[in-house]
């Protein structure tokens, strides 16, 4: 554990040195509040509540997917990176402490967003559902962490940019992310059940309010950490093989 937190503070300084990666990460979920949630329906306490849980989830797969995506892609191409992996303690240490950083800015991007919601709009959340709101955010991070460190070790840094941009917003339109529950297009309501950030969405709705969990779309969530967990491992295993080869 001493380890692991030796490589989260690690790669916490390294990225607090660029002080862009964290407000680029926190910037468009605070944004769309600011500009979509706070004037539409920033008087509704039950609407906004669940909006800002929505751009909760904007912000945790926005997070996730640049900084595993474009940081682990980044970190192979550097000449320390292969000697990192010759230490005699594994690589075990260093992915949890990237896990962990990577939790820590996740949290920290979320800050705008509560902010804005908790101080310009009438969203209104109990303590004991604030505390398993954060609790939540942890759990939706999964997917999101997968599928960054898939592309990340799959992809050189310049690929992995595009495809993290590609993937991003049609994730979050599609799971329904920039409406309320229930108010998507239709096609939209069609298809979010299968996406992984409508799962994610449904689970922080249900721990800020009122909201029954689509069995579907909880099952889905499932099928998607399972299979971004195998994508993730496979792309891993290629690249320890071709950097050892």
């Amino acid at each position: 554990m001493q380890l692991a937190l030796v490589h989260a503070r690690y790669q916490l300084l390294e990225i607090i040195r660029i002080p862009v990666a964290v407000f680029g990460s926190a910037f468009f979920p605070a944004a769309a509040m600011i500009f979509f949630v706070v004037p539409f329906a920033g008087d509704d306490a039950v609407g906004a509540t669940y909006a800002t849980a929505s751009m909760v989830t904007f912000s945790v797969m926005s997070a996730n997917i640049f900084q595993y995506g474009v940081g682990v892609a980044e970190d192979r191409d550097q000449p320390w990176n292969p000697y990192t992996r010759t230490l005699p303690a594994g690589p075990a240490p260093r992915f949890a402490g990237r896990v962990l950083a990577g939790l820590a800015l996740t949290y920290l991007s979320l800050i705008p967003v509560v902010v804005i919601g908790a101080t310009l709009t009438a969203a209104q959340l109990t303590p004991a559902a604030f505390l398993l709101a954060l609790g939540t955010v942890a759990v939706i991070s999964v997917p999101f962490t997968l599928m960054g460190l898939a592309i990340g070790y799959s992809l050189p840094s310049k690929a992995a940019i595009v495809v993290a941009q590609v993937v991003f917003l049609p994730l979050a339109f599609g799971g329904g992310l920039l409406s309320a529950p229930g108010d998507a297009p239709g096609f939209i309501e069609m298809i979010a059940p299968y996406l992984p950030t409508r799962g994610a969405a449904e689970l922080m709705w249900s721990a800020v309010g009122d909201y029954a969990v689509e069995p579907l779309a909880l099952i889905m969530l499932g099928v998607w950490v399972v299979l971004l967990a195998a994508l993730a491992g496979w792309a891993y295993r290629r690249d320890e093989g071709r950097r050892f080869s």
